[in-house]
């Protein structure tokens, strides 16, 4: 399907949840606009542009779009020190003021509850987006930060389940993250691991976790790095796989594959270290396995990750 975008072209395009709306950013509108799946006659679906974009609100160029997993609201951030909560009609609810001097990226996290900056400072920040019990938007508050970098922070990425982060900074390291605290009894996120990235201190990179946190891929210029989380390893580097900077990364909710663009392709990557990652698992919970049944499935499990290394030729001897 083709959505034509009228006098304008768009920089950023985030779907709904239910994939039957999506939302741009406007280059020279500098504002959202919401495109619906509508039945044409013929029986078909076309998406065509809402009546009204959203009102002109940012100061600055924006740096990302996002809409929350619960379809409840919609953040804009820009490169100034504003991140911009909207209810779904266009209506701003909150106004969070970063105090990062700019920023450099903000998002959503999967479970909705949160929304997370970095930028010149050496800390990520996250707050909390709260509903009542009947869906009615209440306040934004501080949840946590990430602390521990000794320079601005690139970039940051969120697991699956919102119970992990990771980070890289200007410092050249990685660090992934435990965020599954209880933030309201002043609980910190707990520091897993750091690993080494020596790039990140001479340009901008960004990142990408892996559904189940157990593979961290980093991009810088036209290169491609994938990291053990759990041993902190470089486990595969792609070199020099797009004509430009890498501009964005993502794994797909398998987890089975890193998408990756930079010029006018998209790539996709076999993600090996996370089948790697998966026999490691296995191995390790046979070992401790106690009923039959348990074993079967992680026997089962335990094959198709060796069968799918083996079919990619990587399997280590």
């Amino acid at each position: 399907m083709r959505a034509n975008v009228e006098l304008d072209h768009a920089t950023l395009v985030r779907f709904s949840p239910d994939c039957r709306a999506f939302i741009v950013w406007l280059a020279s509108g500098d504002t959202l606009r919401v495109f619906k799946m509508t039945k044409r006659e013929d029986g078909g679906y076309t998406f065509t542009a809402t009546p009204e974009d959203f009102p002109k609100k940012h100061k600055a160029p924006v740096i990302n779009i996002s809409i929350a997993d619960t379809g409840k609201f919609i953040m804009t951030a820009s490169s100034d020190t504003t991140i911009l909560i909207w209810n779904l009609k266009g209506q701003v609810l909150s106004t969070i003021n970063t105090n990062q001097m700019n920023n450099i990226h903000a998002t959503i996290s999967p479970c909705s509850r949160f929304v997370a900056s970095c930028g010149f400072t050496p800390d990520v920040k996250v707050w909390e987006v709260c509903f009542g019990k009947k869906g009615d938007f209440q306040e934004v508050v501080r949840a946590f930060e990430l602390k521990g970098h000794s320079a601005a922070v690139h970039f940051f990425a969120f697991s699956n389940d919102s119970r992990r982060m990771v980070s890289v900074s200007k410092d050249g390291t990685w660090k992934l993250w435990d965020t599954d605290v209880e933030y309201k009894k002043q609980q910190d996120p707990y520091l897993l691991r750091t690993g080494r990235f020596e790039e990140a201190s001479t340009m901008p990179c960004r990142l990408a976790l892996s559904p189940d946190a157990q593979v961290l891929a980093l991009a810088s210029g036209s290169s491609i790095h994938l990291y053990n989380t759990r041993r902190g390893e470089k486990e595969e580097c792609f070199e020099q796989v797009h004509g430009e900077c890498i501009t964005d990364l993502s794994f797909d909710i398998t987890g089975r594959f890193l998408a990756s663009c930079g010029d006018r392709a998209v790539r996709l990557f076999h993600n090996t270290p996370g089948h790697r990652a998966m026999v490691e698992e296995m191995q390790g919970l046979l070992k401790r396995a106690s009923n039959e049944s348990t074993r079967q499935r992680l026997q089962q499990q335990l094959s198709q990750a060796q069968e799918a290394l083996k079919s990619l030729g990587a399997l280590k001897k």
